[in-house]
């Protein structure tokens, strides 16, 4: 759906580029939404000058009041204000079926309803072309049309915002300076599946919103028919919308991609403006034009275009377009003392344009609108006065200042404890909760920085019992993100085994919640193969050892019962080595729980260089991406080569190459390890990693299988039966 702004602006990102043929084949011009330049032209014929309102005007229509400049019928509207009561007393702006809720004087906005617009799709033998479309409201502007520029009406680009709803939807907002297109933006809407959408959130996945930009005056819509190879989107979406709202008055729901009342209509502000003049300088040399009549009356420019607009002086209420009783009258603040208050004891007294609050006989006479009255000296000397008020001042000052931070802080940490989980947390038996001293005395006031990366900062820390721990920082908690994270928290400290880093605890009396988990002495295998502690001695019987408990741990969290979890992020750098390099998976910032229902999750985490290229075509994330992760894993350990490496190369890229080229990788082995008696494991490492690496996911091995033929090759390396075997004898057993 393409929209167009006469006036207004928004940017649209980059769309595929078979939507340019889609568009010119599919596309349909709708009315606009709002015909505002030309219903300005045609609103009135009383001239500017008009300021005398007979009482035979109406002053009101279906309960709507109708101050000046606005009107009904001749000589009762200032040119371009006036408004139609239908026979029904439903008030409309003139020459339009836009219907009027509101108008206001001070602010100078009218509130209207505006109608939604729609194109819906119906399939008829698999055609999805055969549309259904609301083109019947000829009562909008087309902007094809020429057009006059000067209606005192501007969608307010304050309130307002252009929502576009729809599984298959592109929303531009173009904006003309008179004839001149000056500069466009937009929204695209789309989502995959029913469930993609969520209540609430408006930020591409079945809706997406722009800003209204200033000036705007007029909006046109054009659907392109996107969805020709995807009619399985008419289940749960069947329909385009687009419309323009006060963005308080509409939150996004799912269930309105299938059935949105197409009749319905939506609040939204215009701003207006006496525009005869562009500001108030000019228009007070023409005087004999000039609206604001009232005496106590002021000129404000127009913040939405052109033009300008009156209100009364500060002091005066009423209407700045009127004289006499019905324009600007002083406001007798003694009536409103909520409003307009004294401090006691002074006395509110009304004054023109203003109120004075003076004190009663024995008190200084201060302003008691913003002083309170003080008593007049006595006999009591005044040095002592001064010394008593300074001292006693002073005193509760602090003490209430002390007492007021301390019910802060109180009242802070059990907020923060309450936001990030710790009323469910608290009950987990495996998991120590360590106040926000407690941390702060354990990392010594995070003094020692292991190591930060996306997800936060890592600390050194140590444990009263001198157990030497890390401390990392989590990701700030929402009220969205809590209950994931309490879930997350909770399993992982559930999570009992010798290759996963153990959760001994958490903070959650700080802004971002802080997790201690075990030490890992060696740091990490992305460290010891590729970093600055690279290990100049790092045998295949190490390498092997490795990779067969890593695996174990990763088969562990795919099968621990319903609540199996897919890790999304497995590569060297979040493979942790205590002091005996035995290896710990870490890092679950990215981890995702999967129940028995649901086997895979199209949220992206994890690092580019290792995504599973399944999500590419699938949008979809699952245990096998982690096999996918594991294979790359494998080809670094027997190459010692990173992912990317000597400039440009990519490391599967080349395996792969050479491998179908040769049967064979043995061209990239690690020269270090690449001995003829261990020829036959290392291919056979190799073999397993391109599996793991296939585009096929139902060909990749799952991770159980993965260790046991890990543990396998090192059973049979130690036993010495591999010599003279064929290269296929691992396979075939």
């Amino acid at each position: 759906m393409l929209l167009y702004l006469n006036g207004g602006s928004a940017w649209l990102p980059c769309v595929p580029s078979n939507y340019s043929s889609t568009m010119s084949t599919a596309a349909f011009l709708l009315p606009a939404l709002l015909l505002l330049p030309s219903l300005l032209a045609a609103t009135a014929t009383a001239e500017g000058r008009t300021i005398t309102v007979s009482p035979t005007c109406q002053g009101s229509c279906g309960g709507v009041d109708i101050p000046y400049p606005f009107g009904i019928g001749a000589g009762c509207f200032r040119k371009g204000f006036e408004i139609n009561c239908t026979d029904a007393g439903v008030p409309l702006l003139t020459n339009t079926s836009i219907q009027v809720v509101n108008l206001s004087v001070d602010p100078p906005e009218s509130r209207v309803l505006l109608p939604i617009r729609w194109q819906c799709y119906q399939v008829n033998d698999s055609d999805v072309n055969k549309v259904v479309r609301n083109m019947n409201d000829t009562s909008f502007f087309n902007p094809e049309k020429n057009v006059p520029i000067d209606g005192v009406y501007r969608i307010s680009n304050k309130h307002n915002v252009l929502f576009v709803l729809g599984c298959a939807t592109i929303g531009i907002v173009m904006t003309f300076k008179g004839q001149t297109l000056a500069y466009s933006s937009g929204c695209m809407s789309f989502c995959r599946s029913a469930t993609a959408a969520q209540d609430g959130q408006c930020a591409g996945a079945g809706c997406c919103k722009v800003a209204i930009q200033p000036e705007v005056t007029s909006v046109v819509f054009e659907f392109p028919n996107i969805r020709k190879e995807m009619p399985q989107m008419l289940n749960y979406s069947p329909c385009d919308y687009a419309f323009i709202v006060d963005e308080d008055n509409y939150t996004f729901q799912s269930s309105d991609l299938r059935h949105m009342d197409r009749t319905r209509t939506m609040p939204a502000r215009l701003d207006w403006a006496i525009r005869e003049m562009p500001s108030c300088a000019d228009a007070k040399d023409a005087a004999d034009q000039y609206a604001c009549k009232s005496n106590h009356s002021e000129c404000v420019n127009s913040t939405n275009g052109t033009g300008y607009a009156c209100k009364c002086s500060q002091g005066y209420e009423g209407n700045p377009y009127l004289v006499g009783e019905s324009g600007c009258a002083d406001i007798n603040e003694c009536n409103d003392p909520g409003k307009y208050p004294c401090l006691q004891p002074g006395e509110c007294a009304n004054n023109e344009g203003s109120y004075d609050c003076p004190c009663p006989p024995g008190y200084r006479n201060h302003d008691a609108k913003i002083e309170k009255c003080t008593l007049l000296p006595s006999s009591f000397p005044l040095a002592a006065k001064i010394s008593i008020g300074i001292i006693s001042g002073s005193s509760l000052l602090l003490v209430a200042l002390l007492s007021k931070l301390l019910r802060l802080q109180r009242r802070r940490t059990k907020g923060l404890f309450k936001k990030n989980g710790g009323l469910v947390l608290r009950d987990v038996r495996t998991l120590n909760i360590f106040t926000k001293k407690e941390i702060n005395k354990i990392t010594k006031n995070q003094s020692e920085v292991l190591g930060k990366g996306c997800f936060g900062k890592v600390y050194k820390g140590i444990l009263p019992d001198g157990t030497t721990v890390a401390v990392k920082t989590s990701i700030k908690i929402n009220k969205v993100r809590k209950e994931e994270f309490t879930k997350e928290v909770e399993i992982q400290s559930q999570m009992i085994h010798k290759n996963i880093i153990k959760l001994i605890g958490c903070c959650l009396e700080v802004d971002v919640p802080m997790l201690v988990y075990e030490f890992a002495a060696n740091g990490s295998l992305q460290d010891i193969l590729h970093g600055n502690t690279r290990l100049s001695n790092f045998p295949l019987d190490l390498r092997l050892d490795i990779a067969i408990d890593a695996a174990e741990g990763l088969s562990y969290m795919h099968s621990s019962t319903s609540r199996t979890i897919r890790h999304g992020d497995v590569k060297p750098a979040n493979i942790l080595l205590d002091e005996k390099y035995m290896p710990k998976i870490s890092d679950f910032g990215t981890s995702k729980f999967l129940t028995k229902d649901k086997n895979h999750t199209g949220l992206v985490v994890g690092s580019m260089e290792y995504i599973d290229p399944m999500f590419r075509e699938t949008g979809q994330l699952t245990q096998k991406s982690d096999v996918y992760n594991f294979g790359v894993v494998l080809l670094e350990l027997i190459t010692r080569k990173p992912i990317v490496y000597d400039g440009n190369h990519r490391l599967i890229v080349d395996f792969c190459d050479v491998y179908k080229k040769e049967n064979s990788g043995e061209a990239m082995f690690d020269k270090d390890i690449a001995t003829e008696e261990d020829t036959y494991i290392l291919e056979e490492i190799g073999r397993l990693a391109v599996k793991c690496l296939a585009n096929v996911v139902e060909d990749r091995p799952e991770m159980k299988e993965v260790a046991e033929r890990l543990a396998m090759l090192r059973r049979a390396r130690k036993t010495g039966n591999i010599n003279n075997k064929s290269p296929n004898y691992f396979e075939e057993i």
